[in-house]
């Protein structure tokens, strides 16, 4: 894939910039290319690992995550809730979470970023263009009450 292929839609001058800065990504000696489920995955882990996030993704992707891993031999879904954007040397994530309630959101949002940012570009030596956060709802405590009385407790097998 040409450099400006994958560039389309910016302006020239941009371009040319990406297209002179150096990257571990295209070297003389090949090309690497990171799937964007690799970046996905690299980024819900990120997001999960900073306080305040109690979970990422919408209420029906989050339903869809807790019947899978109910599922015997079902796995967590680590990029739930993210959707990236991998180009050769760039990348861009926006991310779906729910704030534990009272944590400042303008503060979770900035940590989430950072760390989200960082995790990403030391793993895979992409340049994180932009992490967009979109904050879907505040989690209660109250609400893992409901959830425990909700939830019928599975059978012991003796």
């Amino acid at each position: 894939m040409s450099e400006s292929s994958s560039t389309s839609g910016s302006s020239a001058a941009g371009t040319s910039a990406r297209a002179t800065t150096p990257s571990v990504l295209v070297t003389s000696e090949g090309r690497t290319s990171i799937a964007d489920s690799v970046v996905a995955k690299i980024a819900g882990l990120a997001a999960r690992e900073v306080n305040g996030v109690h979970a990422l993704g919408g209420g029906a992707a989050r339903a869809i995550g807790t019947l899978r891993e109910r599922i015997p031999g079902g796995r967590t879904n680590h990029s739930q809730g993210i959707a990236v954007e991998v180009g050769e040397r760039e990348a861009a994530v926006d991310i779906a979470l729910i704030a534990e309630y009272g944590v400042a959101i303008a503060d979770l949002a900035s940590g989430v970023r950072r760390n989200v940012i960082s995790s990403v570009e030391r793993m895979t030596g992409l340049s994180v263009t932009e992490v967009n956060i979109d904050v879907n709802d505040v989690h209660l405590p109250e609400d893992d009450d409901q959830d425990e009385d909700a939830e019928p407790q599975p059978a012991r097998v003796q």
